[in-house]
């Protein structure tokens, strides 16, 4: 067939946005079927309602056609066999009332709840991923996963695999009630499956991969958008704006044009339907009239077949629909599973650390494949020492942070906590030795209570307080209208960016790590709160192993040691005093930094 061709294919455009991996077939047929394996008793009350109320709806055609046999024949008194059909059918259409009602509820019920799981399936995985997977996905992919394509499910969830249910049986039965009544009329319904065939062929060959596109372009879409705003004041100190409005309108043009194309494929499908209704029941008069004036059928049975094969144009319509609305839902649903193709952990959760040192040895780390932002990078931390990384601007002090933090694991080399390797290591056991601190804080919508609990699920109350205390937060929590029960967070108490800040160090605390890696977390306060936060956090460190990344010289000073980051490798190392006298580079930032 000849039409509207596919948009033509670019590297950067929608079929390459995703970060997060999309589900193969065989994920998302392991998930369909774990998912009715917990409903199958839902679904099985399902087919059991919906075929009794397809049944109690043929029992209208077959009636019908036994009062038209009747009276052709002059068989018995024409007003009693009126009457009793009449009784019949109604008694039938209250049956078919009652059982519909039920389908739609059994229904629409498994759906909620098929769609209550698969949302929790996501979050609990979601979560239990591990945090270099997270930190290296896009924030528009990962968003439109959680609401596009959520919203998409829903729908589908809600009707398209209860109706897709019904209408399967439904068809089914008719066709079986059809073989009872007029079997010879059974074989002219199959007269329009070839041309249902061939259309749907056709358009299902190419659906999958253009909603697949459509739903990464919206992803495209979603991330241009977030990171613009995410990034609004980077975009406005470099003038970027024109650059970020045309590659947003380039990726909505790109989304576009799929969405027509998708449009375009359904325009040709649904011509197909409609010709397929006609040609059943067509065949089903011609055939059956054929049959009639042979004597091989009764006029009962014509009527009764002829009804039965317009009932028929329903359930195939049912079925196409819905369908077609799985080819969307299929990919949403690809793309939220596709997380079940990363290992959630693959760490020995066995393995333990005998120490607190921690030991990098002949690292090398890169973002892209043979690309390194780290290269042979050796570094002893001994317990209790406080460790500044300096260096310029994308020399790779914030991605070793990560490393020596757990977040990353080395493309090559070892990380080792206590001689256990950090990357071998189950993601919550390093969170129980090492934490990251940087300057990005969140405040859960929720209770103060909530936000802490977080860090410590069995902490007490007074145990909150110790650690609200400890970051010299207690004073203003005290002085909240309900204490540890507001509501903090969008639309609860708001938060100054010192006061959340607060909140994770008491967290922090809560969770009482003994190595810390510090990113600046004070650096986007204003100087009043950093100085009083900054007095906080010693608090806190006391005690600690701290590896801190130093943007600012003044954190370098007061370390124990010194690591000077240089294009990938650690340049220099010691003492602030050692550095300024060996007249290295610390000593050229040293001497800058100072005027």
């Amino acid at each position: 067939m000849i039409g509207v061709a596919p948009p033509a294919y670019d590297p950067a455009a929608p079929t390459t946005a995703n970060t997060l991996p999309v589900g193969a077939p065989a994920t998302v047929r392991a998930y369909v079927v774990e998912l009715f394996r917990r409903h199958r008793r839902a679904f099985l009350l399902l087919i059991t309602v919906n075929t009794a109320a397809v049944v109690a709806s043929m029992a209208g055609p077959w009636l019908l056609g036994g009062l038209v046999e009747r009276v052709s024949d002059g068989v018995g008194d024409r007003e009693l066999h009126l009457e009793l059909t009449v009784g019949l059918f109604v008694t039938a259409l209250v049956v078919q009332a009652v059982f519909v009602r039920q389908v739609r509820l059994r229904g629409a019920m498994l759906g909620e709840r098929m769609l209550a799981d698969l949302r929790e399936d996501f979050l609990i995985r979601s979560v239990g991923l591990p945090p270099g997977v997270l930190e290296r996905a896009g924030t528009g992919d990962l968003l439109s996963r959680i609401t596009t394509d959520i919203d998409r499910l829903a729908n589908a969830m809600r009707e398209a695999v209860p109706q897709l249910a019904i209408g399967v049986v439904w068809v089914i039965l008719l066709l079986g009630g059809l073989v009872v009544t007029a079997p010879p009329l059974a074989a002219a319904v199959l007269l329009a499956v070839p041309l249902l065939v061939i259309g749907c062929r056709w358009y299902f060959k190419r659906a999958p991969s253009a909603y697949r596109s459509e739903t990464a372009g919206y992803a495209a879409v979603a991330a241009a958008l977030a990171e613009t705003v995410d990034a609004g004041h980077t975009v406005e100190a470099h003038r970027l704006g024109e650059r970020r409005v045309e590659l947003s309108e380039r990726r909505i043009k790109e989304w576009t044009a799929w969405e027509r194309y998708t449009l375009w494929l359904r325009s040709v499908l649904f011509p197909f339907i409609n010709v397929t209704h006609v040609m059943i029941l067509a065949s089903v008069l011609i055939v059956g009239g054929v049959f009639v004036l042979q004597g091989w059928i009764g006029v009962g049975q014509l009527t009764t077949g002829a009804l039965i094969a317009q009932m028929l144009v329903d359930p195939v319509g049912l079925i196409l629909r819905w369908y077609d609305e799985l080819q969307v839902a299929q990919v949403s649903l690809a793309r939220l599973v596709g997380v079940r193709d990363i290992e959630p952990d693959a760490g020995d959760s066995g393995l333990a650390p005998d120490g607190r040192d921690v030991h990098a040895d002949q690292v090398h780390f890169g973002y892209l494949e043979g690309v390194d932002v780290l290269r042979k990078v050796s570094l002893e931390v001994a317990p209790g020492t406080r460790l500044a990384l300096v260096g310029p601007s994308g020399a790779g002090k914030s991605t070793l942070g990560r490393l020596l933090a757990g977040i990353y694991a080395p493309r090559d080399g070892r990380i080792t906590l206590g001689g256990a390797e950090l990357s071998r290591m189950t993601a919550e056991r390093v969170r129980s030795h090492v934490a990251l601190v940087n300057q990005e804080h969140h405040v859960f919508v929720g209770s103060l209570r909530d936000n802490l609990l977080l860090a410590r699920t069995d902490a007490t109350d007074a145990e909150l307080w110790a650690a609200l205390g400890a970051v010299d937060a207690d004073d203003w929590a005290r002085a909240l209208d309900d204490s540890l029960d507001t509501e903090v967070g969008s639309g609860g108490f708001a938060l100054t960016p010192a006061q959340a800040q607060q909140i994770a160090l008491a967290r922090l605390v809560l969770a009482d790590p003994h190595t810390l890696v510090l990113d600046e977390a004070t650096s986007l306060l204003d100087p009043r709160a950093a100085r009083h936060l900054e007095r906080s956090l010693a608090r806190v460190l006391d005690g600690r192993t701290v590896v801190a990344i130093a943007h600012r010289l003044h954190t370098a000073h007061d370390a124990d040691v010194i690591a000077v980051v240089e294009n990938g490798r650690i340049s220099e190392l010691g003492s602030h005093d050692e550095l300024v006298r060996a007249e290295g580079a610390y000593a050229a930032l040293w001497r800058s930094w100072h005027g």
